[in-house]
């Protein structure tokens, strides 16, 4: 439902749902936060919940939705500016990934509104398998991803386009685990005070585009098989 068709009450109603299952998908998963949970943190009943979602599956596609929608939004118009500066010419690929994964680490840094909480629960979401999101993100995903890998091949002409999707998959993964937060980095680093979403932006985007610009891999197709015949 539009938020500009419903009354104030009711529009705040629903984001303080939203934004309590958004919180709580971080801090539980997608399966393991209840309704119960979402209501209980949001100060609202299941009635409201049916009224503005009708279902768990469509509270969580919208929870996505609210801020995803906007991101790509960004992504594009940024990619859209980058094509119309170079005027039919392929465009330099670190300009390719600082308008996608720029944008995406931006919102990252956004403690105040909402942003540094969803990309989390994005990265996340990356990271932990589920057929019902993952089939809805790959659709969100189609028309950013088909723009940018086009411009990545055009602007990587040399590089097989089998290792960019590979590359991008490793960006992806990076950003990812990076956002997800830094329980992970205190493992082996033991008590870790600089995790600032402010400093992560820098920090990120020299490593991707360190491993954009990577050597090719050398395959050695005798070699393998080689080693795989010792192995068996």
């Amino acid at each position: 439902m539009n938020d500009s068709a419903l009354p104030r009450q009711a529009s705040e109603t629903r984001d303080r749902i939203l934004d309590a299952a958004e919180a709580l998908f971080v801090e539980h998963g997608l399966e393991a936060t209840s309704m119960r949970m979402i209501t209980g943190r949001a100060n609202a009943n299941l009635a409201a919940v049916n009224y503005h979602f009708g279902s768990k599956d469509a509270l969580i596609q919208e929870v996505f939705r609210r801020r995803l929608t906007e991101l790509n939004r960004q992504r594009l118009a940024a990619l859209d500016r980058l094509e119309a500066e170079a005027q039919g010419a392929p465009l330099k690929p670190s300009r390719i990934v600082e308008a996608f994964f720029g944008t995406a680490l931006a919102l990252a840094a956004d403690t105040e509104h909402g942003g540094h909480t969803f990309m989390r629960l994005l990265g996340r979401t990356y990271t932990e398998p589920n057929a019902f999101v993952r089939q809805f993100l790959a659709e969100e995903y189609a028309e950013v991803l088909e723009r940018f890998l086009g411009a990545l091949y055009r602007a990587l002409a040399d590089v097989p386009r089998e290792e960019i999707l590979w590359r991008f998959h490793f960006m992806m993964g990076a950003m990812s685990y990076a956002i997800a937060g830094t329980d992970a980095l205190q493992l082996f680093a033991g008590t870790f005070d600089d995790a600032d979403p402010q400093r992560l932006m820098p920090r990120l985007m020299s490593f991707l585009l360190g491993g954009l610009r990577a050597p090719l891999p050398v395959f050695n197709a005798a070699r393998d098989a080689a080693e795989d015949a010792a192995a068996a």
